[in-house]
């Protein structure tokens, strides 16, 4: 008598083979896997919960379409977050260039550190607020470093081929990082108040992606 083995302690290429050979609903267990993942990549680029999911949405979406071209080289979650850090840098180029061609959205645009985004009327916990606001006062390129670090923890090699820089580049930028955050983070920034990701939240991205593949 065979046993089956629950979809929740199979690995991810596991599942990646057993979608592509037509369970395709499997790919649900995946977004699951990795939504709070990415949630925290996104918040960490656009400080905005709603494009945050759109772009969430999009990477999977995208994965799924080029599962096939997955060849294994490196985990599936580095794969998916290279995707997710994509997204984002290609939504900030576009909202860029939306705001260089209206004056107005310049205009606001110089006091969008100042804006509340709808994440924060959900987030009520003061050091969740004071993690968050100290890890977007810092640049782009050490904030990606931080949290694929240490938040997601990545080791220097998986977050050197997530962001395509050196791992000498890793290490210089997580520790200019950790200076520039100071005693903003002591030693809670591995806490799950920094960009959390309700259930609630997950349930959406995932039926929207299902839909807009067609996944029943």
């Amino acid at each position: 008598m065979s046993i089956i083995q629950p979809i929740e302690t199979l690995t991810d290429n596991e599942i990646i083979a057993r979608v592509l050979a037509g369970e395709k609903r499997l790919y649900e267990t995946l977004m699951r896997r990795y939504n709070a993942s990415l949630f925290r990549i996104g918040m960490s680029f656009l400080n905005n919960d709603m494009d945050t999911e759109d772009m969430m949405q999009q990477t999977y979406i995208n994965a799924y379409q080029h599962l096939d071209k997955f060849r294994q080289e490196a985990t599936f979650a580095t794969w998916l977050k290279r995707i997710m850090i994509n997204e984002c840098h290609q939504h900030l180029k576009k909202a860029k260039r939306a705001a260089s061609e209206d004056i107005s959205t310049v205009e606001q645009g110089q006091d969008i550190a100042k804006t509340k985004t709808p994440v924060d009327s959900v987030i009520n916990k003061e050091l969740g607020e004071v993690l968050e606001k100290a890890l977007l006062s810092i640049p782009e390129k050490y904030r990606a470093v931080f949290v694929l670090r240490e938040l997601e923890q990545l080791n220097v090699a998986e977050t050197a081929k997530v962001l395509d820089i050196s791992r000498v580049n890793v290490k210089v930028r997580q520790i200019r990082a950790k200076l520039m955050l100071r005693e903003h983070i002591s030693n809670f920034y591995k806490n799950d108040v920094v960009f959390p990701f309700h259930l609630i939240r997950c349930d959406r991205v995932v039926n929207n992606v299902l839909r807009k593949l067609d996944i029943e």
